[in-house]
C-alpha cells in the first residue's frame, strides 16, 4: 500500500520524504490556504515546491465545476511538472473532465467519493486515483472501511485498473484498516504516518535492551 501525506506543507513533506515510505502528496484549497499561499501563481509555484521534493504523485485540486473550467485548469496543473496528478470532484462534469484527461494521458484523482456507484462510474472514465473520505463516512455514522471494502471487491471483479485512494484518513488505526480492506493508496496526516511506529512495548524492550548494555560496559 502506497503512503501519501495530506498536506501542503514542505516542512512536513521533507520529513515525510526522509522516512523514506513516502510516494506522494494529496493538497487541496483548503490546505493551501491553511500554509497562507494564496493567489493563482503562487499556488502553482507551491505546487512545483512540492514536486521538487517527492518522487511522485502530487494531486493538485482543480477549482472550477464546469467541464471547460476544469479542463482549462488541469491542463495548467499538468504542465507544471510530470509528478501532476489532477484532483478532480465527483459531479458529472467531473466525470467528463477525467474521461478528457485519461485520454489524453494526464492522471486524474476523482474526490469526493461516497459511494460504491460513484467509484464504478469514476473507474469507467479512467480515473487513475479514487478517493472515498472515510473520515467524514464515519461521521455520519456509516462504516467508511466497509466503503473500501466493497470498493476493493468490485473493482478486483471488474478488472478495473483505478487504485483506491483512501482519504479523510485521521489515524493510524484508519491506515491498519485501510490496508485491510484493500486500499491501495493511503492520503493522512504525517502523524498518523509517525504513529505506526509506536508501541509501549517497544519503547520497554529499548529500555531494557539500554540498561543491560549500560550494565555490561560500566
Amino acid at each position: 500500500m502506497k503512503f501519501f501525506i495530506d498536506t501542503a506543507n514542505l516542512d512536513q513533506i521533507r520529513e515525510a520524504q526522509d522516512l523514506g515510505v513516502l510516494d506522494g502528496v494529496t493538497t487541496n484549497p483548503s490546505l493551501m490556504a491553511k500554509e497562507g499561499i494564496t493567489g493563482t501563481e503562487n499556488v502553482l509555484k507551491h505546487y512545483k515546491a512540492i514536486c521538487d521534493i517527492v518522487d511522485d504523485n502530487v494531486s493538485a485540486e482543480v477549482i472550477a465545476t464546469d467541464y471547460e473550467g476544469m479542463i482549462k485548469e488541469g491542463e495548467e496543473l499538468a504542465k507544471i511538472d510530470p509528478k501532476i496528478v489532477v484532483k478532480i470532484p465527483m459531479i458529472k462534469d467531473g466525470i467528463k473532465a477525467i474521461k478528457y484527461f485519461s485520454n489524453k494521458g494526464i492522471r486524474t484523482n476523482c474526490t469526493l467519493v461516497f459511494s460504491a456507484g460513484q467509484a464504478i462510474i469514476a473507474a469507467k472514465a479512467g480515473a487513475t486515483f479514487l478517493s472515498p473520505f472515510i473520515g467524514r463516512i464515519d461521521d455520519m455514522n456509516w462504516d467508511g472501511i466497509d466503503l473500501i471494502h466493497q470498493i476493493s471487491n468490485i473493482y478486483s471483479i471488474q478488472g478495473y485498473d483505478t487504485e483506491i485512494l483512501a482519504a479523510s484518513v485521521r489515524n493510524s488505526l484508519h491506515i491498519v484498516k485501510c490496508a485491510e480492506a484493500g486500499a491501495d493508496v493511503v492520503t493522512c496526516p504525517l502523524s498518523a504516518i509517525l504513529g505506526l511506529l509506536k508501541h509501549p512495548l517497544t519503547d520497554i524492550g529499548l529500555a531494557q535492551f539500554l540498561a543491560d548494555h549500560r550494565k555490561a560496559n560500566s
